[in-house]
């Protein structure tokens, strides 16, 4: 090529310097006619980006950037005129055309920041939280997705009604009254991206009712007192014995609102007896507050009925949210409030300005699904497959920890492991686990109390393991215990 570029301080490639490699624009104009134009400016912008041309290059003239490469003279002048319209060149009258200075370089690589990933050497995963993603109903969402597609009006396809869909809506309501026993008015019901949005949702709400502080379970979720404080609400740790919150701490805290799970406590499993149930109402109309009711995964019990919702109690004072991020899976951020009469009208404002509602697609699919049967029968497969890898950790940790206490198995998809002070301390138990490649976490990391009995306390998630892999796993944990004893 006959064309060079020069750097503006006079020591670039027109006084000596390496020449700038115009070969990289061949490829752009090997280009079909039509999309020349389009595929040489971005490859003058992508050499830009990334350094190939450096700030003060000089380009060639069109005319000769042209012959080069064998295009029109008017194809290269519209590039330039586009990269200097954008920053990415300046040019001067009677000067010629340079790289600018205004282009950085993007961050190189795509980093996947997906909570939960487990580190290198992890053999077996206990951590809680996720269900088994392979029950998936791939074939049945699919059906539900193509009937949907083929059916949908187009304009469904338009902005949704922030609270959701009408259809799903309806759907989620009858689903909701026959399975957990709420108040279930669809017009009261927020379709939202899973509990998470759901009580952001409502912390803004609360803030601009004038609340400062939420209180939340100890133990219990730390998600809770992130998720407030991202909406500008501090929180405050509640103390929760066998029968639920305390009500003495509860109404010295000052609180006027509080996130619970009553129907299967996280992460003791209990449920709240009735008269804590009751306890909790009368606080909250007492101090004209409310109570968001995060019913995680009130669906999975496996040895009685399931727990009413609170919310069927007093849906003017509770605010219940729910999920499918157990029941099918956490990646489709599909889930729902149903939303006190005070706090309505500010929810769906705040919804509609946070993303305009969820995806119209993504919810007239599970809105057929739901009507379909298909949700029920996913729950029932689900049921019984989660049973029968919860008594399987049952078993094992009887057979290799012999005297560990489990609590919080009715229902769930988690126990509760109180371990014989023998086998502890607790850091050297995760210590040997850890070496051993097994990944476990204390029940401590829920809250402030800390025991001093020696007992070693785990919260050990099952439903996303095989049997097998569950066997497995606590075989590791028992080997490295006994190979350390000697």
């Amino acid at each position: 090529m006959t064309s060079s570029g020069t750097t503006s301080d006079g020591t670039g490639p027109g006084a000596g310097g390496p020449q700038p490699a115009w070969e990289l624009l061949l490829p752009a104009v090997a280009a079909p006619a039509r999309q020349r134009g389009r595929s040489l400016q971005g490859a003058l912008r992508e050499a830009v980006r990334t350094g190939r041309l450096t700030p003060g290059t000089r380009l060639p003239s069109s005319r000769e950037l042209a012959a080069d490469l064998g295009v029109s003279r008017g194809l290269v002048t519209e590039a330039y005129e586009q990269l200097t319209a954008e920053g990415y060149l300046r040019s001067g009258r009677g000067s010629g055309t340079w790289v600018g200075g205004a282009a950085r370089a993007a961050a190189p690589g795509v980093r996947d920041l997906a909570p939960r990933a487990p580190g290198a050497g992890v053999r077996v995963d206990f951590r809680p939280g996720t269900p088994d993603l392979s029950l998936f109903p791939r074939a049945a969402w699919g059906a539900a997705q193509r009937s949907v597609l083929a059916e949908l009006a187009h304009r469904q396809l338009g902005y949704p009604d922030p609270r959701g869909l009408p259809e799903l809506r309806g759907a989620l309501a009858a689903l909701l009254a026959r399975r957990r026993g709420v108040v279930a008015d669809p017009e009261r019901l927020v379709v939202c991206s899973g509990v998470a949005q759901a009580t952001t949702l409502l912390g803004f709400a609360l803030r601009a009712r004038g609340h400062g502080t939420v209180g939340i379970e100890d133990p219990g979720s730390p998600e809770h007192g992130r998720l407030f404080a991202a909406t500008g609400l501090d929180t405050v740790w509640l103390p929760v014995d066998d029968e639920g919150l305390v009500p003495g701490p509860l109404a010295a805290s000052g609180v006027r609102a509080v996130v619970v799970t009553p129907s299967h406590h996280f992460p003791s499993g209990i449920a709240y007896s009735a008269e804590r149930r009751a306890a909790l109402l009368d606080w909250a109309r007492r101090v004209d507050g409310f109570v968001l009711e995060d019913d995680y995964d009130g669906e999975f019990r496996y040895d009685r009925a399931p727990v009413g919702a609170l919310q069927g109690l007093d849906p003017e004072r509770v605010a219940y949210a729910g999920s499918v991020s157990k029941s099918l899976a956490p990646g489709m951020r599909l889930g729902w409030m149903l939303v006190p009469g005070a706090l309505l009208d500010e929810i769906a404002e705040r919804k509609r300005t946070m993303d305009l509602g969820n995806p119209a697609l993504d919810q007239a699919v599970l809105a057929r699904f739901v009507s379909g049967g298909g949700y029920d029968r996913q729950l029932r497969r689900c049921q019984r497959a989660y049973r029968e890898r919860r008594d399987a950790l049952v078993a094992a940790l009887a057979r290799h920890f012999p005297g560990t206490r489990v609590s919080g198995i009715a229902a769930g998809l988690h126990i509760i492991a109180r371990v014989p002070p023998r086998y502890g301390p607790t850091e050297r138990f995760l210590a040997l686990a850890d070496a051993a490649g097994v990944a476990l976490r204390p029940l401590e990391e829920y809250g402030t109390e800390r025991p001093d009995d020696g007992a070693v306390r785990l919260v050990l998630g099952y439903a996303h393991l095989p049997e097998t892999e569950i066997a497995r796993g606590v075989a590791l944990v028992a080997g490295a215990y006994e190979e350390e004893r000697g």
